[in-house]
């Protein structure tokens, strides 16, 4: 039996979210230049992409670059932008042909103009897709996000729009970049690095942690079908008792 039809298609994790680790060990690894790694990284995000719409995921969310990402080499940024304005015009057949819709989270004005330009373009021509969502999260941090939304309702609250003491959670979230997007039930990371990264750190509350030493270059379809097992095969509690989910 293969991966694939042991996973149950009614108990798919809606959001799945991905940091994708280990370009540049990978390129190492074989005496390459890190930018070698996040090339060749480019084939597992395709291959995950279309497994995780070919399943029925709803939502997939790739952390391409962080904020932090900025104070790596100058050489490798360039190349990476460069490589994200390439991939982004190269890829939208593959996202039309699977219907998949294209978005964006993160402080997107300040990426170069030409991976704006080319990412904006994207996103309006996969905008009727509605097979899954792709989402890349560039230029984000969830520490930015969380700060970014605190600043918005704080002004609310100083206009009189907003009164603090209606300030719920869910105010909150629709003060996110990624207000209108289920939070991930399933959050992988790759490379054998077993921390968050300041990614998604409000979403993934309640979401399944799932950490593997494969490194993001050669991450595939089989990969993904065993975080998706090992989601499904885990008590999801959300705060209850084993003995509550049971009775509920």
């Amino acid at each position: 039996m293969d991966l694939k039809s042991k996973i149950d298609l009614k108990k798919l994790p809606k959001h799945i979210a991905v940091i994708m680790d280990g370009n540049g060990r990978w390129a190492k690894q074989k005496g390459k230049i890190r930018i070698f790694g996040h090339q060749n990284g480019v084939k597992a995000v395709r291959e995950v992409t279309e497994a995780a719409a070919e399943l029925g995921v709803n939502y997939l969310t790739l952390y391409a670059f962080s904020t932090e990402n900025w104070g790596r080499p100058a050489e490798e940024v360039n190349a990476l932008m460069t490589l994200l304005v390439g991939t982004i015009r190269k890829e939208i057949k593959t996202l039309m042909k699977n219907k998949i819709r294209l978005q964006a989270i993160g402080n997107l004005k300040e990426l170069p103009p030409k991976a704006y330009k080319e990412l904006l373009e994207g996103i309006e021509k996969t905008k009727d897709n509605d097979r899954m969502t792709l989402v890349l999260a560039l230029n984000y941090s969830a520490r930015w996000e969380i700060t970014e939304a605190v600043k918005q309702i704080a002004t609310a609250a100083k206009s009189g729009v907003v009164d603090p003491e209606n300030i719920t959670a869910n105010t909150i979230s629709q003060a996110l970049t990624t207000n209108g997007i289920p939070d991930p039930e399933l959050m992988i990371r790759t490379s054998g690095e077993t921390r968050i990264s300041n990614f998604l750190l409000w979403q993934i509350a309640y979401a399944e942690l799932y950490f593997t030493p494969v490194l993001w270059p050669d991450f595939r379809k089989d990969n993904l079908y065993e975080a998706i097992i090992s989601f499904q095969n885990r008590e999801r509690r959300f705060g209850k008792t084993s003995d509550q989910l049971v009775k509920g």
